[in-house]
């Protein structure tokens, strides 16, 4: 096959002909870095080998994209690359990403535990919850939530005095409040200890 002609188009992209007619659309800086030129001879092996090379510049670009609006642990990076660009090409350029330092998982799992229980004040279980459904590791998640050490009974303190104290003057509101807390991953128990404080007659 001989590649009969290149022509730039709109997005940094290229249209190649191969004997004639059009074959693929690529990027031109790739095509431009690459050995072949109007004229070369190509077979079918040196062309995947070009489209592969094409698709991993643009998963990698993609990558330093995503990572410049904020931190990503690895699978949530590698799953956003994966909606546009090929699986392989998108575990390589996380793969870069982890080389270069700009994707971390421990270090990105301590600034969103920090997150999840000091500004959010998501429980333990919660923001384990939050943690895994990032990509984090259990057992990682595990030791920073046990570094963390938050009291659960503070933190639903301060939550109902930023959030729901309005809420306790009739009891529809007291039982939203209890399933809001719920779904933070606070129990039962503890929800109930806190609630107490608030009135004289111990709360049930």
């Amino acid at each position: 096959m001989i590649i009969t002609n290149i022509v730039p188009k709109r997005k940094k992209l290229s249209a190649v002909y191969i004997d004639g007619e059009f074959a693929l659309k690529i990027d031109t800086e790739t095509i431009i870095s690459s050995p072949y030129s109007v004229g070369s001879e190509i077979d079918d092996e040196q062309l995947k080998e070009l489209i592969d090379r094409a698709e991993e510049k643009r998963a990698k670009e993609k990558a330093l994209w995503l990572l410049s609006t904020r931190d990503h642990s690895k699978r949530e990076l590698e799953t956003k690359i994966r909606k546009t660009n090929s699986a392989e090409s998108a575990q390589k350029a996380v793969e870069r990403m982890e080389e270069l330092g700009l994707v971390d998982d421990e270090k990105f799992a301590r600034r969103y535990a920090e997150e999840l229980i000091n500004i959010k004040h998501l429980s333990v279980r919660g923001a384990k919850y939050k943690l895994t459904e990032k990509g984090i590791d259990k057992n990682l998640a595990d030791e920073i939530l046990e570094e963390l050490a938050p009291d659960p009974r503070e933190h639903i303190e301060i939550l109902i005095e930023k959030k729901y104290r309005k809420n306790l003057s009739d009891e529809k509101g007291r039982r939203k409040t209890v399933a809001a807390l719920q779904r933070m991953g606070y129990s039962w128990g503890d929800i109930k200890a806190v609630m107490s404080n608030y009135f004289e007659d111990e709360y049930i």
